[in-house]
């Protein structure tokens, strides 16, 4: 018939998940919960519009899901790593439950896909603390940069 029929998931991380809680329970109550959680942004324990988010996603079909602080860090990391792209923590709780769903067959591989990351990994560096090698310092020449490309090559 032509017509699109878009459905709304919402994604929370597991430390503060009052709204994918309900939408899980299949209620519209919306229990205050003590947030716990790296995703500071979106760490809300009662949402004001916690009830109207459960109602869009239950009516357009959508779902509710939420990931732990170690996926969340995990989906930052891929999406650093596949697209260039250094988003924020609650940026990482919707890359990583977008994969969650897909994974649970509640979006489809073939589907159009929007995923909004508003914020950038600036906002949330400490959440990445100890994750990643510290970067090496260099001389500021050409055989110096070389050198140490080189070496990062060869034990890729």
């Amino acid at each position: 018939n032509g017509k699109v029929k878009s459905k709304v998931f919402a994604a929370q991380a597991t430390g503060c998940s009052p709204v994918t809680t309900a939408i899980k329970n299949g209620t519209d109550i919306i229990t205050p919960v003590k947030p716990n959680t790296i995703a500071k942004s979106i760490a809300i324990g009662n949402p004001a519009d916690g009830y109207y988010g459960v109602k869009t996603t239950q009516i357009s079909g959508g779902y509710g899901e939420d990931i732990n602080d170690d996926e969340i860090i995990s989906a930052m990391k891929l999406l650093g790593e596949t697209e260039g792209i250094f988003t924020e923590t609650a940026g990482g709780v919707t890359v990583g439950v977008t994969k969650k769903l897909i994974q649970q067959g509640r979006i489809k591989p073939d589907e159009t896909t929007v995923i909004c990351i508003t914020g950038n990994g600036l906002k949330t560096v400490e959440a990445l603390n100890g994750q990643f090698a510290e970067p090496v310092i260099i001389e500021p020449k050409l055989n110096s940069f070389e050198e140490i490309y080189s070496n990062s090559v060869s034990t890729a």
